[in-house]
């Protein structure tokens, strides 16, 4: 077992494309079902572990293939959301559920003070480390960068059923969600809905909050409902669908000036700037 200060290897946040030089960031903070060994399973079984409870299915797929066509980098949590829910701050007693829609997790039951801060510091905190570092990067290399969150979600709930296909959701900062769904009723036989199924009353834009309106950076958050991500075929249709909203948006992004402030402040003659 690691100290309270180290995190294994494997447990460290999934970066690829960090060097990219397009204009987006990916962040999958749900992308993994995956429980290191010491929680012991958090007493749940195969079932749960592989069901929407544990992480996003689909989302990291879908993330990756995104970072490759947009050119740009992409930060996923290797550790499933039950250890500790990478889209919501410390404070916040669901980043560490007791419960995910019908199925109760008994390894967070009667988590003291300490077992909560080993949790912090070994999963959310390297998180927030890997996605700062990369927006550290690009700052300094005058890249202007869109943060672009990905994540799945159920088509029955409590067992009602959401219509929904594809949600768009915002917090303060609407441009990038406002140029996506401008274009949406356009896609084909597809519902794409503004902070649906959650918005930021719910509580899931930690991240948009966290590293997009903390650092000044456009930012969404894209849901799409998990039955629409099973097979290769699926995914790939999807990303073409949101590559058709997404490239619009970000070329307005990109002619935005409060985008370009750390490129106005350079010399820069590059692409990107």
């Amino acid at each position: 077992m690691t100290s309270e200060t180290e995190t294994p290897f494997d447990e460290l946040p999934e970066v690829l494309f960090r060097d990219a030089e397009g204009p987006g960031l990916i962040v999958c903070e749900h992308a993994s079902n995956w429980i290191p060994a010491r929680y012991n399973r958090l007493g749940l079984d195969s079932l749960a572990l592989d069901s929407h409870a544990a992480w996003d299915p689909g989302a990291r797929d879908i993330a990756v293939k995104l970072s490759r066509r947009l050119h740009s980098p992409m930060v996923a949590a290797r550790v499933s959301r039950l250890v500790y829910d990478c889209n919501r701050p410390p404070e916040d007693k669901s980043a560490i559920p007791h419960s995910s829609e019908t199925i109760a997790v008994p390894g967070n039951r009667n988590l003291d003070v300490a077992g909560r801060r080993e949790r912090t510091q070994s999963v959310y905190q390297p998180f927030c480390d890997a996605v700062e570092s990369v927006i550290d990067e690009r700052r300094a290399a005058g890249r202007a960068t869109v943060l672009i969150t990905v994540h799945s979600f159920t088509p029955l709930w409590f067992g009602m059923p959401r219509e929904t296909h594809i949600g768009i959701l915002h917090d303060e900062d609407s441009r990038m969600a406002d140029a996506m769904l401008a274009r949406a009723s356009a896609l084909p036989n597809r519902i794409v809905g503004r902070n649906d199924p959650y918005g930021a009353a719910d509580g899931v834009t930690h991240s948009l909050r966290r590293y997009g309106l903390k650092h000044g950076l456009a930012n969404v958050m894209i849901e799409i409902r998990n039955d629409l991500l099973r097979s290769e075929d699926d995914r790939i249709g999807i990303v073409e669908e949101l590559l058709f909203l997404l490239r619009p948006a970000l070329a307005e992004m990109r002619s935005d000036v409060r985008l370009h402030e750390t490129c106005s402040s350079t010399s820069s003659t590059d692409g990107d700037c």
